[in-house]
């Protein structure tokens, strides 16, 4: 079922500067550890001034959208979803 979101998380990233990636590694969501597995699709888009940055990622049987604030640093959920079938 997918939900839509937009609330505060916390992320564990990693940035590589050799191969010059940043990436979310880990979300904190409703006191849970999800280690991100794959990064599916990321882009980035504007709201004004701001650049945001939208990761699509998958842990275990678990979707995440996660929005990154290049501007305060903030990372936001916008959309889960599991495995299971309506």
């Amino acid at each position: 079922m997918i939900q839509k979101l937009d609330i505060p998380v916390s992320v564990v990233c990693l940035f590589d500067h050799k191969k010059r990636v940043f990436a979310p590694k880990k979300v904190l969501f409703e006191g849970r550890e999800y280690l991100i597995e794959k990064i599916g699709f990321h882009h980035t888009f504007r709201n004004g001034r701001v650049l945001n940055h939208v990761f699509s990622v998958v842990s275990g049987s678990m979707f995440f959208r996660l929005e990154f604030n290049s501007e305060n640093l903030n990372w936001r959920l916008t959309q889960i979803a599991d495995s299971e079938v309506n």
